[in-house]
């Protein structure tokens, strides 16, 4: 079975200069005719969709429907059994979420993977820590630049904490979200992935990740939120993609749809 294009086969990135004029006005990220199975089940089955730079698309869908898989393939967990992945216009095969991230695709969870344990400033460096100096890629950590760079950084999602040398585990379930989300901004992510990320939060502090959300088209990044609360989606997304069974029921502009559709295609 055909997975992907000959000349994507080992392509994780490109450098941004090579990105031409027809490669910069297409969408950010784009699937086609993806399948993929389980054990016999067809957990995808054919589905095309288009990210376009700077909108946020809410992905609607009950369990088993295919959104889970979707996201999956999208940050590098699961590969597709069929069918082809574009980024920024240029065939390309996900092998690992590491190179997700090479690519500039961020994933935020409910249950994220930040480190209570650890200061908000190496929480948003983990796994990308600047070197004082580096031997063969081992080196002291640069505490002052991240110290420093983190500040700035959780300014920038208007986020009011007392310390980037803070253990994250003081932080509420809101603020952790908007170190995460931090974290996308600073490395610039094009793309982020957020999958279900106002669960077990206060009212407070889901206003508080929606805004985040709303946010996402004025830094220009892409966004794609989960949610099973549809009110939150409408009230941040540009578009809804609902999908059932495998398949992409409804593809729309926000004004163009409502909670009623989309419950009824549920």
């Amino acid at each position: 079975m055909n997975t992907m294009s000959t000349d994507a086969r080992d392509l994780l990135s490109y450098p941004p200069e090579s990105v031409d004029a027809s490669r910069a006005t297409a969408p950010l990220m784009a699937v086609r005719n993806l399948h993929k199975w389980y054990s016999g089940v067809h957990a995808l089955n054919g589905v095309s969709l288009e990210f376009k730079r700077g909108e946020v698309v809410g992905l609607l869908g009950d369990n088993g429907a295919g959104k889970s898989t979707l996201i999956k393939i999208l940050s590098g967990v699961h590969r597709p059994d069929d069918g082809e992945i574009l980024f920024q216009g240029q065939p390309v095969r996900i092998k690992s979420p590491k190179a997700a991230m090479h690519l500039g695709i961020e994933t935020i969870h409910q249950h994220n993977s930040l480190v209570p344990n650890l200061s908000i400033a190496r929480n948003l460096f983990i796994g990308r820590e600047p070197l004082l100096f580096s031997l063969f890629g081992i080196g002291p950590m640069d505490h002052r630049r991240m110290r420093s760079e983190a500040v700035k950084a959780i300014a920038d999602v208007d986020l009011h904490l007392r310390s980037a040398e803070a253990l994250l585990g003081e932080l509420s379930g809101g603020q952790r979200q908007g170190v995460a989300i931090a974290r996308a901004m600073h490395f610039k992510s094009k793309l982020l992935i957020l999958d279900e990320p106002t669960n077990h939060l206060s009212v407070k502090e889901t206003q508080k990740v929606i805004g985040f959300v709303r946010g996402l088209s004025e830094q220009g990044i892409t966004g794609v939120f989960i949610s099973h609360n549809l009110q939150h989606v409408f009230h941040s997304c540009d578009r809804i993609v609902a999908m059932a069974r495998g398949e992409v029921v409804l593809d729309r502009p926000v004004g163009q749809t409502s909670i009623e559709e989309v419950t009824e295609l549920l």
